[in-house]
């Protein structure tokens, strides 16, 4: 049977709210599997896959498909409740879920041209300066309002960052990180991870910053590996004796400043989502012919 539409209508031309896709449960965001088309593959990473997909026959959302075993669905939604109280505009929306089998399904707003590493990797040279800074400026966004709210990533990287039209970032993933961490030890971030959260696994709102700037250098050099010429195990070596990546070919000396105060070894250092979201804006308030090669490391 057809589900039922269950969107909120103010006049027949009017977009659909998109708070929820469903009203019907007893969550207010369990829909039916049968509601959803999955009509092309996106991407596929560690614990699923990704979809283009349809609802209803009528609204465009992503379709993540989470593997059999990759969590328990009912941490996962423990997890969710909190997702659906986060809105930001740099936050990708939440809009419903299917756990009542495997493999769970959790569908979002639908962003057109997919994750910003591929992007970055695919589309970067189209890029000029002043777009990567803004998209840096964009994840800060999304990052101060978590931290606003008390809340913390723990996965943040540009696979994590959703990409759309005019450049649009979005921070994505929040609120998966924590139930995945439990289940999946073999797989670990380490060259985004902060040394305090590698060595004495202290998740906090300071380890994100760390993980921002990682995703700066990601940026700027269009999607790059990290420690391009280091394995995770140098990474874990090399941190705590004061090792940083040097600055990237290109890159503004105001931009790497911002990157190593994240890579600050005491968290207390390290600035806040709010301080690095007005440094990475001031950057457009900045007389740019004064960039020439003496401003570039």
């Amino acid at each position: 049977m057809r589900m039922a539409s269950v969107f909120v209508w103010q006049n027949p031309t009017m977009a659909p709210e998109t708070h929820g896709l469903s009203y019907n449960t007893v969550d207010h965001w369990e829909i039916s599997r049968s509601s959803l088309k999955l009509l092309k593959k996106l991407g596929a990473g560690q614990f699923g896959e990704v979809f283009e997909g349809i609802w209803n026959d009528r609204t465009a959302v992503a379709v993540k498909t989470l593997k059999p075993g990759t969590m328990d669905p009912k941490d996962f939604l423990r997890e969710a409740q909190i997702m659906k109280k986060l809105r930001h505009a740099k936050l990708i929306q939440l809009y419903a879920v299917c756990t009542t089998e495997e493999p769970i399904y959790i569908i979002t707003e639908l962003m057109s041209h997919g994750s910003l590493q591929e992007y970055l990797q695919n589309k970067g040279a189209s890029l000029q300066m002043s777009d990567q800074i803004e998209m840096g400026a964009q994840v800060a966004s999304g990052m101060a309002y978590l931290e606003l709210q008390n809340y913390i990533h723990r996965d943040l990287a540009a696979r994590n960052v959703l990409v759309g039209d005019n450049n649009v970032c979005k921070v994505a993933d929040f609120g998966l990180a924590r139930v995945i961490q439990t289940v999946a030890l073999k797989w670990f971030p380490v060259k985004w991870t902060a040394p305090e959260a590698i060595h004495e696994n202290k998740f906090t709102i300071k380890s994100d910053v760390w993980s921002f700037g990682i995703l700066l250098y990601e940026i700027v050099t269009f999607g790059q590996m990290p420690y391009p010429t280091m394995t995770n195990f140098q990474v874990v070596q090399q941190l705590p004796k004061g090792y940083r990546m040097p600055c990237p070919l290109n890159c503004p000396k105001y931009l790497y400043d911002i990157m190593y105060e994240c890579w600050k070894d005491s968290p207390a250092d390290r600035p806040t989502f709010e301080t690095l979201q007005w440094k990475l804006e001031e950057f457009f308030d900045m007389d740019l012919s004064s960039y020439d090669d003496a401003n570039r490391y």
